[in-house]
C-alpha cells in the first residue's frame, strides 16, 4: 500500500484548476504549448596636444569608470535576482503528460496505484479533457494533469523522459496487485543495484514507467520525476540558479556508465524531487510528443522569468495573466529544451476556490 502522512495546506500551491499546457495537439506529431524570450605620438603642437592628450586621457578614464559600474550593477543584480529566487516561494506542483484513453488510465491508476481522481473537466471547443490525480489535495501535494485530446489514441514518449517515482510501503504487494490487474512489470522487485533499497518498475498503459521504491509513511508518495540530460553539470547549475532547487544528492555508476543528481525543494522523503540523469557520452535526447511538463509554483512570475534568461533557460511564453483569466504564469525551457511552467501563488489558491 501507499501509506501518507498527512501534510499541511501549504502557501505554496499546487496548479491543477487549469491546465499550464491546457491544450495540446490534436494531431500527435505535433506539440503545442499555451493557449492560457589611440593616443597620437606627435608632440609638435607643444602645449595644444597636451591639453588634447590630456582631455582624451580624462575621457578614457570615465569610459573605464562607468564600464567597471556597469559591471558592478550586474554583478549586484544578479546577486540579488539570485537571492529572491533562494527565497522565492516555490513548490513542484504539479506534472503533465498525454494519454490516449483517459478512463483506461484513471482505473489503472486507482485501482493499481492507489491514486484518487481529484477532478476531471472536459474543454469541448478546445477537444481536450484534463484529470487531476494523486495521493492528497492539489493545495499541498504534487500531483498527475492527465491530458486526452479528442481522438488521438498514441503517443511517442521518446527516450529522454525516464519514469516518475512513487513510494509505497510494500514493492511486493503493489507488484501482485499489478500483475492481477493484467499491468506490466518490467523489473522484478529487488534492491536497487548498489544500493539496499528495494525497487520494482513497471507500465501505465500508455507505456509511461512507474519505479516503486519501498519506503515507510510519507507526506508526498508521488516522489520523483526522472529526466535525462546532456550536460549533468550545466543542468544542476542551471536547476540551482534559475529554479533554486537544492541539489540533494548526486550518484556515479561508472560500472553502468551513467550519473544521477537529486534535486528539489525538500528532502526527497517529505517533498517531490527532480531526478537528472546523464548516460555516459549521450548529449541528446528524442523526447517524443507524450511528456509535457512540469508546473511550479512562485511569489512572482515576472522575476522569475528574469532569472530563467539570466542563467541559461529560454522563455517561451513571457510573463502575464493568461487569455480570459488573472491567473499568472509564465513558461520556460530548461538547457536540454524540457518545459517547465510557472503559476503566481495568490492567483492559484483562488484559480482553486
Amino acid at each position: 500500500m501507499v501509506r501518507i502522512i498527512p501534510m499541511a495546506s501549504s502557501i505554496r500551491p499546487s496548479i491543477g484548476c487549469f491546465s499550464a499546457s491546457p491544450r495540446f495537439p490534436v494531431s500527435p506529431n505535433l506539440s503545442r504549448t499555451f493557449s492560457y524570450s589611440h593616443v597620437p605620438q606627435s608632440q609638435l603642437f607643444g602645449t595644444i596636444n597636451a591639453h588634447k592628450l590630456l582631455r582624451r586621457s580624462v575621457n578614457c578614464l570615465g569610459v573605464a569608470e562607468s564600464g567597471n559600474a556597469a559591471q558592478a550593477s550586474t554583478a549586484t543584480t544578479q546577486d540579488d535576482l539570485l537571492q529572491w529566487v533562494k527565497n522565492d516561494n516555490r513548490r513542484m506542483l504539479h506534472v503533465v503528460y498525454r494519454v490516449g484513453d483517459l478512463d483506461r488510465t484513471i482505473k489503472f491508476y486507482t485501482e493499481c496505484l492507489g491514486m484518487k481522481l481529484l477532478r476531471k473537466r472536459d474543454i469541448p471547443e478546445e477537444k481536450y479533457t484534463n484529470a487531476f490525480l494523486g495521493y492528497g489535495p492539489e493545495d499541498s501535494h504534487f500531483v498527475i494533469e492527465l491530458t486526452y485530446n479528442y481522438g488521438v489514441d498514441k503517443y511517442d514518449i521518446g527516450a529522454g523522459f525516464g519514469h516518475f517515482g512513487i513510494a509505497v510501503d510494500d514493492v511486493g504487494k503493489i507488484v501482485e496487485l499489478i500483475k492481477a490487474k493484467g499491468g506490466k512489470v518490467t523489473r522484478e522487485p529487488g534492491p536497487v543495484k548498489g544500493g539496499k533499497t528495494v525497487i520494482a518498475f513497471i507500465e501505465d498503459p500508455d507505456g509511461y514507467k512507474f519505479e516503486l521504491l519501498e519506503r515507510g509513511a510519507t507526506p508526498e508518495p508521488l516522489c520523483q520525476v526522472m529526466l535525462r540530460v546532456g550536460d549533468l553539470d550545466r543542468s544542476i547549475k542551471f536547476y540551482e540558479k534559475a529554479f533554486g532547487m537544492e541539489l540533494l544528492r548526486t550518484r556515479d555508476n561508472p560500472e553502468y556508465k551513467y550519473k544521477i543528481a537529486m534535486m528539489g525543494y525538500g528532502p526527497e522523503d517529505k517533498t517531490a524531487v527532480l531526478e537528472l540523469t546523464y548516460n555516459y557520452g549521450v548529449t541528446e535526447y528524442d523526447k517524443g510528443n507524450a511528456y509535457a511538463q512540469i508546473a511550479i509554483g512562485t511569489d512572482d512570475v515576472y522575476k522569475t522569468a528574469e532569472a530563467v534568461k539570466l542563467f541559461g533557460g529560454k522563455i517561451t511564453r513571457e510573463p502575464g495573466p493568461l487569455p480570459g483569466i488573472s491567473t499568472k504564469i509564465t513558461a520556460c525551457l530548461d538547457p536540454d529544451g524540457w518545459k517547465s511552467v510557472f503559476v503566481d501563488n495568490i492567483d492559484f489558491l483562488k484559480e482553486l476556490e
